[in-house]
């Protein structure tokens, strides 16, 4: 599952009384995490968050550039409306936006607004969920069907990913799409399924087809190849118009 890196904090933002009041489970829920709330509700802060709270002056809009440029997620105890307008100034793209997950006052839904998939926005309303009892509410197709996420294969084991932002789009939208992909797998743990993104229990996708080795594997019947591998990529067939990703395992990994 992705986290938040150590030394990016965990912003909670809350700006009424049940807000705050939810916020402190949310500190507590969350190592590392720190409440941010008005300046006029600052004892009410405290006593949710001892030690983990910071209160601010002025309006929450002033806040929220150092917020968005420090902090490896955000979670906000408000409307979705409200956060979307707030953030709308500072939006950069997917590879450096925090991830920006909404709770509701009363606790029942965590909702990824922002950076869902690979900043982990998707994960940490599953992590809310699980501490509140909350719904996770998540939009992302391939963690909605619980099928591969093309661009996040191997990342929590070390494997980089080398593929044209055009290649990547195209085998994410085959896979989503339920059209033929070969895997093929030459190095690397094979057990990546269970980690994979935000946990998958279930079987592979079914158009997802595993093979071991390039070899005699008629890539003509797929609409994209997703290749892992210790060394250079072989040649592939003259004519193979369909998308290209390889994962790159480390040696320390074998």
């Amino acid at each position: 599952m992705p986290t938040i890196p150590p030394e990016r904090p965990l912003a909670v933002l809350a700006i009424t009384r049940a807000g705050i009041a939810l916020a402190g489970a949310v500190v507590k829920a969350l190592p590392g995490a720190r409440l941010y709330a008005p300046q006029a509700m600052g004892d009410l802060a405290e006593a949710a968050a001892p030690g983990a709270c910071t209160c601010y002056s002025g309006p929450l809009r002033e806040l929220i550039p150092r917020l968005f440029a420090d902090c490896g997620a955000i979670v906000a105890i408000f409307s979705v409306g409200a956060l979307v307008r707030l953030i709308a100034p500072h939006l950069r793209d997917k590879h450096q936006d925090p991830a920006v997950v909404v709770l509701d006052e009363a606790g029942r839904f965590a909702i990824p607004v922002l950076s869902g998939h690979l900043g982990g926005a998707n994960a940490l309303a599953g992590r809310l969920a699980a501490a509140l009892g909350a719904t996770p509410v998540l939009t992302t197709a391939s963690d909605v069907r619980q099928t591969l996420a093309v661009d996040l294969l191997g990342r929590e084991l070390g494997w980089t990913l080398e593929a044209s932002a055009n290649d990547l789009l195209r085998a994410s939208s085959a896979v989503v799409n339920d059209e033929p992909v070969a895997l093929v797998q030459e190095a690397g743990s094979r057990d990546w399924w269970p980690g994979h993104a935000n946990g998958r229990a279930g079987p592979l996708p079914a158009n997802l087809h595993c093979f071991s080795s390039l070899d005699a594997l008629d890539l003509g019947h797929y609409r994209a190849l997703l290749w892992i591998g210790d060394r250079p990529l072989p040649p592939l067939p003259e004519g193979f118009s369909g998308a290209l990703v390889i994962y790159r395992v480390p040696e320390a990994s074998q």
